[in-house]
């Protein structure tokens, strides 16, 4: 079933605006904490036949800063509608003012060939998409907003394309095993932190040549590229949002516009007095001016927190959050049958680690988790996508006399396992 016939089917209010430029209808769906638009791009101009753009903006938000591009690789075509559901994901463009994208690009037998240059109109899809959204949204700064890009594989080549054509538009480049090599990069791609992740056997394609290839020629010419190696992974197997999240996280803090809602062109430059550089060969990190060997050689990040996630990732694989998730909100019941409750609450994800479950009490004890077994939403370790999509109501029937004056109370754990406070049920 298609995702935009799985949104149609599951019972999410839509409400339906015409683009008027393009005369043509536009999908819109209200979920828990935002919206999300579904636009589909066709013109003969392209070599790929089409493109379908899933697009998540959180509510109540007084302007957007950035928009985060989420590029699925090769033969994944049809998942790209995820990173729009995933609550991670959401609470980051929450944090930050972002919109999420996921992009799905079509082309004829699934030849990725003919969408994962940017030239190619893959670029020219986007930036018409965003205008679109931004007329019907009301955002309309979102057609000039900053990127954030992210690739995996034929994505991850699609990204340093991106970054090849269009580098004045980009905040950060994320590449998770890109594959081949896009070609020379202007000049003001060398000032857009970069950071490539490449794994399995010595001498793959994709996950060695290709990455390696690209660090070098940035780091060479003294760009602002990082890489990471994890060879006991695989091309499609690693935990790389722990990595990802953080590193954008130090560019954003960087490189936003001074001015909420600004676009591209007010991107602040990288401040270098931040920089860390990291010893590929023994993973040792160091401020960039104290560096002690051959500097453009060395992996570079934009501070020391995330050249600390780097020195962890390469030699585990991971990043272990060690914070606990934000506490349920709203957290209401209602007496039914004499003998139960409903409980019913809200919770925003943990930006480090989404959420695992809920864990339900009564005085303290441990009386029930939500749900019972599996996680909540997780996401597959090969294209980074959440699932499930269709989540269930935060919503629990236990048993609860009306006269029990027990104390009910709900906590969050995150995908690592730390749970936040209680949220306590009021007795008003």
């Amino acid at each position: 079933m298609s995702k935009l016939k799985w949104l149609i089917l599951s019972g999410w209010l839509m409400i339906a605006f015409i683009a008027p430029a393009q005369k043509k209808m536009v999908p819109v769906y209200q979920v828990p904490g935002g919206k999300i638009y579904v636009s589909t791009q066709t013109d003969p101009g392209y070599a790929f036949d089409s493109a379908r753009y899933t697009i998540f903006i959180p509510d109540s938000m007084p302007f957007l800063n950035g928009v985060f591009i989420h590029q699925h690789g090769c033969t994944m075509e049809g998942t790209g509608a995820a990173t729009a559901f995933d609550l991670q994901y959401q609470a980051f463009a929450k944090k930050w003012n972002l919109a999420l994208v996921g992009p799905d690009l079509y082309a004829a037998k699934g030849n990725c060939r003919n969408w994962r240059d940017a030239e190619s109109g893959s670029g020219a899809a986007l930036i018409k998409t965003l205008a679109e959204m931004g007329r019907i949204s009301g955002y309309k700064e979102l057609a000039n907003l900053p990127w954030l890009l992210w690739g995996h594989s034929g994505g991850g080549y699609w990204a340093l394309s991106m970054l090849k054509q269009y580098p004045e538009r980009i905040l950060a480049v994320f590449g998770y095993s890109p594959s081949v090599q896009p070609g020379t990069y202007p000049a003001a791609a060398l000032k857009v932190p970069v950071l490539l992740r490449h794994a399995g056997p010595a001498g793959d394609a994709c996950c060695w040549r290709a990455s390696i290839n690209e660090f070098h020629k940035l780091r060479s010419a003294n760009g602002y590229a990082g890489i990471a190696c994890t060879p006991y992974q695989s091309h499609n197997f690693s935990y790389v949002r722990y990595m990802a999240i953080p590193f954008y996280e130090a560019v954003l803090r960087q490189r936003l516009p001074s001015r909420p809602g600004a676009g591209y062109a007010a991107m602040n430059p990288v401040d270098r007095s931040k920089a860390w550089l990291g010893d590929t060969l023994h993973y040792n990190i160091y401020p960039e001016q104290v560096f002690p060997g051959d500097r453009r050689s060395a992996a570079w990040f934009p501070d020391a927190a995330t050249a600390a996630c780097w020195r962890e990732y390469v030699i585990t694989g991971t990043v272990i959050d060690r914070t606990p998730p934000p506490a349920p909100y709203h957290l209401k019941g209602m007496q039914v049958h004499g003998d139960s409750i409903v409980l019913s609450w809200k919770a925003a994800a943990d930006i480090e680690s989404g959420i695992s479950h809920f864990n339900i009490y009564r005085n303290d004890r441990l009386i029930a988790r939500f749900p019972a077994t599996k996680a909540y939403q997780q996401f597959d370790t090969n294209g980074d996508n959440a699932y499930p999509l269709e989540l269930p109501e935060m919503r629990q029937v236990i048993h609860y006399p009306v006269n029990d004056g027990g104390k009910l109370s709900v906590s969050t754990v995150n995908l690592f396992g730390l749970e936040s406070v209680g949220t306590a049920l009021s007795k008003e």
